[in-house]
């Protein structure tokens, strides 16, 4: 349980992705996209210790925790490391998901439009 209270890397991604929701380009994406997606991050191994994020592309919010409102449309699982390459485009999500670093649960259509385009574009990390 001590490994979880660990900073994830991601956590900074989902910071910021906040904040993006909230621009005219992030409002442009939840009227295009209009999904919500959980994804789970594990510090080193996919299952363990994982922390779930809810990216809500229909209200615009990025929250910690299981969704509350029925179920996502996809889920997704990653180590924190493979998260921030497919978030960053350093990382194909379809390599990722043929490699095992992505793992999908539920929709394979609404999956598809989980793409580094949903993410902002990171100043620095």
């Amino acid at each position: 349980m001590a490994e979880s209270s660990k900073q994830l890397k991601s956590d900074a991604l989902m910071d910021q992705m906040k904040l993006h929701l909230a621009t005219d380009a992030g409002k442009e994406l939840i009227k295009k996209i209009n999904l919500v997606y959980q994804i789970n991050i594990a510090p080193k191994k996919i299952g363990f210790d994982e922390v779930a994020y809810i990216v809500d592309l229909k209200k615009g919010e990025v929250s910690k925790g299981s969704y509350e409102g029925g179920k996502p449309d996809a889920t997704f699982s990653f180590k924190d490391e493979d998260f921030v390459k497919v978030a960053l485009g350093k990382m194909n999500p379809q390599i990722a998901f043929m490699r095992g670093a992505m793992k999908i649960k539920g929709s394979l259509s609404a999956a598809q439009k989980f793409t580094p385009d949903i993410f902002p574009k990171p100043s620095k990390m």
